[in-house]
């Protein structure tokens, strides 16, 4: 996933501001996660949950993550592709109901970890946790062929 946005980042970076910063709370995300997964190169040495005040600040990045994509950036993307002429009405009626229930699994965690004081009650963090991860990589391969497309129809330029 890591590897996935650094490309992003070559390829897409400097195309648009909006975009640029998109990648950048992307990639802030993504080492969050890894650190709270403890996948490398974020292992850590102690065995167990992550520790609460991390796991809630994820979340709140999380939802911060979730919510700019729909209610900003997307938002932004295809009204200035209509300014310019263009439409992007049949990618965006394919993609964004795939992007919308990745961010139905990343609300569903926050739900559940979110506003936890103990880990004591956390046998499903580790599958949650992983599953968030699989939406996370999903949503990223939809972002990015929302970008190929825009960059296709040279609404950007990589």
């Amino acid at each position: 996933m890591l590897s996935r946005n650094e490309q992003a980042k070559k390829r897409w970076g400097g195309a648009h501001k909006t975009i640029d910063h998109w990648l950048e709370e992307r990639q802030d995300l993504l080492i969050n996660y890894f650190k709270l997964a403890a996948l490398p190169p974020y292992e850590n040495s102690h065995k167990g949950l992550p520790d609460v005040v991390d796991i809630r600040n994820f979340c709140g990045q999380l939802v911060d993550y979730v919510s700019s994509g729909h209610f900003e950036i997307y938002d932004q993307i295809v009204r200035e592709a209509s300014s310019q002429g263009h439409s992007v009405d049949d990618l965006a009626d394919d993609l964004f109901p795939l992007i919308s229930d990745t961010t139905d699994i990343a609300l569903d965690f926050n739900d559940k970890y979110g506003d936890i004081d103990s880990t004591n009650h956390c046998d499903k963090f580790d599958r949650d946790l992983s599953a968030l991860g699989e939406a996370i990589e999903l949503r990223m391969e939809f972002e990015d062929q929302l970008l190929n497309h825009l960059e296709e129809h040279q609404l950007i330029t990589a």
